[in-house]
């Protein structure tokens, strides 16, 4: 079962079922490459799906955009996808993204 990662402004449209409650393999809404699996998933207090790594190596592009944070895009097509943040993941030293 494939999930897209959705565009923000669509998680709260009644259309799509809760981020959170999405299994498999998560792929970029523009062209399709594989980004997350919901293994790396985990519980966190965003309102967001978050993760712990990408499913790939090659999944995401980044650059950091501030102290603690970095700008993340698909690494295929360069689409938008939101941040990784340093040590905010389930534990010390894991990022979320």
């Amino acid at each position: 079962m494939h999930a897209y990662l959705i565009p923000l402004y669509h998680i709260y449209s009644s259309s799509f079922p809760s981020p959170s409650l999405l299994t498999g393999i998560y792929i970029c809404s523009k062209c399709g490459y594989e980004l997350f699996s919901s293994q790396s998933k985990f519980l966190h207090s965003s309102p967001w799906p978050a993760f712990t790594h990408p499913i790939h190596s090659d999944s995401i592009s980044k650059y950091l955009e501030r102290p603690g944070a970095f700008k993340v895009s698909c690494g295929k097509c360069g689409n938008g996808l939101g941040h990784e943040f340093l040590d905010d993941g389930p534990q010390k030293g894991q990022s979320r993204f």
